[in-house]
């Protein structure tokens, strides 16, 4: 397989993204999925492949209808990360995970509100939990690209969590704050109902972070 020296310098970032999410402990496995908007399409992990063993072949380019060379399987949840790609044109880049405190909320169908001024940095003053539907459905991505509006992060009820960005580190970064709201969340409800900051504020947070290009994805 031919390929420039951009394509593959993609190809190897999101094995390093892969290998990272399960070192930093926001996936299990080979559960998570990340992908890139690479020229037309996107460049997106292939099914069941340890992330440890994967190499930059194995990472299928796929074009926005869906379409991808014989031989090769995406991720089973490639509908939602090539529907993202194609209703954003603010975002190039979507990691998909199962983190322990995120799933857990989203097991409860329960958004995260803004329990932490961080909350700003996934773009509002919530993160919203999407309704639940079959993995790799047409059903699920349609949920999520609607959680996502106006936002760089939802939950995906009884499943986990998505974080978007410019950049694929900002994506991952962001997957890291998101799973850090949701153990910090999770720990205030096990005390009471934890006091929330109001929307005005988020929003003087989330301009604040703007300024220094932090909430831009």
């Amino acid at each position: 397989m031919s390929m420039t020296a951009d394509e593959l310098e993609k190809r190897q970032a999101i094995i390093d993204a892969c290998r990272r999410m399960n070192a930093l402990g926001i996936n299990q496995g080979t559960s998570g999925n990340i992908s890139l908007r690479h020229d037309d399409g996107l460049l997106i992990t292939p099914t069941s492949v340890p992330y440890d063993a994967m190499t930059p072949d194995q990472i299928v380019f796929m074009a926005m209808d869906g379409s991808h060379a014989s031989g090769q399987k995406p991720s089973s949840e490639w509908r939602f990360h090539r529907d993202i790609l194609k209703s954003r044109d603010d975002v190039d880049a979507v990691v998909h995970a199962h983190p322990t405190y995120s799933t857990i909320l989203a097991i409860m169908g329960m958004d995260i509100p803004p329990v932490h001024y961080m909350i700003a940095a996934a773009g509002g003053d919530s993160i919203r939990c999407a309704p639940y539907a079959t993995f790799g459905s047409a059903e699920l991505s349609e949920h999520a690209v609607r959680a996502l509006e106006g936002r760089l992060a939802c939950l995906l009820d009884h499943h986990g969590m998505i974080a978007v960005g410019r950049t694929l580190d900002k994506a991952m970064w962001l997957a890291v704050e998101v799973e850090t709201l949701a153990r910090q969340y999770h720990g205030c409800l096990q005390i009471g109902k934890p006091p929330l900051l109001t929307s005005a504020e988020i929003e003087r947070v989330r301009q604040r972070m703007a300024g220094y290009g932090m909430s831009e994805g």
